[in-house]
């Protein structure tokens, strides 16, 4: 039994602290030239994740699928699409992350498959009532003829939640629910059948070495019984985040499967998890998806979209070391993915933004950059000295922005088209990285290609102009993670410090940490020797924007 395979004793699974490094295959690195990130890219890249002192990766979706969001909508749950190699090049990067101490989560989309899947092309040619429509949710129309929708619900997408379709003697026929996009029929997880297909899924991985499970939409499983009309708040967040009873988001049914995924992990050894994406109204109701039989983690997406606002940031940080510590979870920090904007660019916006909607060349309250990459350093500061797990989004530790100014007609988010151009949607956040600044594609890709355009001015957050510069986001990234390791941060409590309305401060054993939100500096007092600067500064007094980690004599 390997390092990485043995159990830990009750209490310190390997899960409850680490670090966890999210990749967007498709954005991460191109071995094979076509402009799109692949698995061998993935491989050739390892040593750099090992050096930044990560403990697991996640990876975003890489099984087979059409790509109408970005593999988000999977065609077959047990092999690897072309654009990304084959399950030998998986099992090679799996073999050696493991072999450098570094765990591998994948992504599952267990809420909806691909329209292309075997089982909904069955299911288009089969009869209403048939086996084949029970594993997906098909209902009749409303209306004389059945040309209305079952109910109103609107699409995280935009438009509606339902498709009709032609039946096979070419009649208009049933319609079927797609939470997303219409590519991504929803499966009906009443079906017994829809469950056992995701218990041999489950295994399938597992059997060749995952290390867990992202769960995408993990509180969207389960629908309200009937279906009842729901029409969301105008400002409300695409995924559900801030809604209560909403009757797709955050059934109780849902924790009966995870409660059975549960069981199926525990068969395996080293500690296999689940972490579940759940946009919840509440950390109150987000802890109980990590109750001790049922998933491991969950994100903490109150933490990721809280403004740049002490009182607010102390608050949500309190709350979740009280409400995951009530349940026996870890507490999980996140503060950028593939589905926001940037930290870099997000802490410094000046107008709203929901989540989803992005932003672009036409959006009001664009931020600083300085500001931003300030707040985001400072930011990371902070999360890094938490107890419990952190996540971190491929590109942050190098402090890219948000890509603003793609042109239109390179945008390839469902959202966009689906809003015709309303809302811009998450292409800004998945950008392809830099990683030599004199490379073609910034060495993303030995070609020059790239999926999406990277603007010019990332030359400067090429990984290896930040790896020559003292000062870099990337060596304070890796100055952080080696501490939080030498110190063991991700485990233990913290003691919260006073340094007044304007801050947040906490003490893990004698490292004191404090965060500066106010408009004028903070002084830190007598003695004080620092440790970490988010950014470099002289004299004892904290500036606007700044965290520090240091000692008192």
């Amino acid at each position: 039994m390997t390092e990485l395979e043995q159990f830990a004793a009750p209490g310190s699974e390997w899960w409850r602290s680490a670090v966890i490094y999210q990749i967007y295959p498709r954005s991460f690195a191109d071995a094979s030239g076509d402009g799109i990130g692949d698995l061998p890219g993935i491989t050739s890249r390892l040593d750099a994740l090992k050096d930044l002192g990560i403990d697991a990766i996640w990876l975003s979706p890489f099984m087979t699928s059409p790509q109408k969001d970005a593999g988000y909508d999977v065609a077959d749950y047990r092999d690897v699409d072309p654009i990304f190699g084959t399950l030998a090049d998986f099992d090679e990067m799996l073999a050696q992350a493991h072999a450098r101490g570094i765990r591998v989560i994948v992504d599952l989309v267990p809420n909806h498959s691909s329209d292309q899947h075997a089982w909904f092309q069955q299911a288009l040619k089969a009869a209403p009532g048939s086996p084949e429509r029970a594993r997906y949710i098909f209902r009749d129309g409303k209306g004389e003829n059945g040309e209305l929708p079952p109910n109103n619900w609107e699409s995280v997408f935009g438009g509606g939640q339902w498709t009709r379709i032609t039946e096979p003697d070419g009649s208009p026929g049933q319609w079927y629910l797609h939470i997303f996009d219409v590519s991504q029929p929803d499966f009906d997880w009443t079906n017994d059948e829809v469950r056992e297909e995701f218990r041999g899924i489950l295994r399938f991985w597992l059997d060749r070495g995952v290390d867990g499970f992202r769960v995408d939409v993990a509180h969207g499983m389960i629908k309200k019984d009937g279906l009842p009309d729901y029409t969301p708040p105008a400002d409300a967040d695409s995924m559900g985040g801030g809604e209560d009873d909403v009757p797709y988001w955050g059934q109780d049914g849902v924790h009966d499967i995870y409660r059975d995924w549960h069981e199926v992990l525990a068969e395996y050894d080293g500690d296999r998890a689940l972490c579940g994406e759940a946009w919840l109204p509440t950390l109150k109701k987000t802890a109980l998806w990590v109750r001790p039989d049922e998933m491991h983690q969950t994100f903490n997406f109150p933490y990721m979209m809280t403004e740049w606002d002490a009182e607010k940031i102390g608050a949500v940080i309190r709350e979740s070391l009280d409400e995951f510590g009530a349940v026996g979870a870890p507490s999980t920090w996140v503060l950028s993915n593939h589905d926001v904007i940037r930290h870099a660019s997000r802490l410094a916006l000046t107008a709203d933004s929901p989540q989803g909607d992005g932003i672009g060349p036409k959006s009001q309250g664009k931020p600083d950059q300085a500001t931003g990459l300030a707040r985001a350093r400072a930011a990371t500061t902070v999360m890094l000295a938490l107890p419990g797990s952190s996540y971190l989004y491929q590109g942050e530790e190098l402090g890219l922005p948000e890509a603003m100014e793609i042109p239109d007609a390179f945008r390839q988010d469902p959202t966009w088209f689906r809003t015709n151009g309303e809302r811009y949607g998450r292409d800004g956040c998945r950008v392809p990285l830099p990683w030599e600044a004199d490379a073609p594609a910034f060495g993303f890709s030995p070609t020059g290609a790239s999926w999406l355009p990277q603007p010019a001015e990332w030359a400067l957050f090429a990984r290896d102009i930040e790896e020559a510069d003292a000062a870099s986001t990337l060596n304070l990234y890796k100055r952080l993670l080696t501490l939080r390791r030498e110190r063991e941060l991700g485990t233990g409590s913290l003691v919260w410090e006073d340094l007044g309305e304007n801050a947040v401060a906490f003490r893990r054993g004698d490292l004191h940490v404090a965060v500066n939100l106010g408009a004028e500096p903070l002084e830190l007092g007598e003695g004080v020797s620092f440790v970490v600067q988010s950014q470099p500064f002289e004299g004892t007094a904290l500036p606007t924007d700044h965290a520090v980690w240091y000692t008192k004599a």
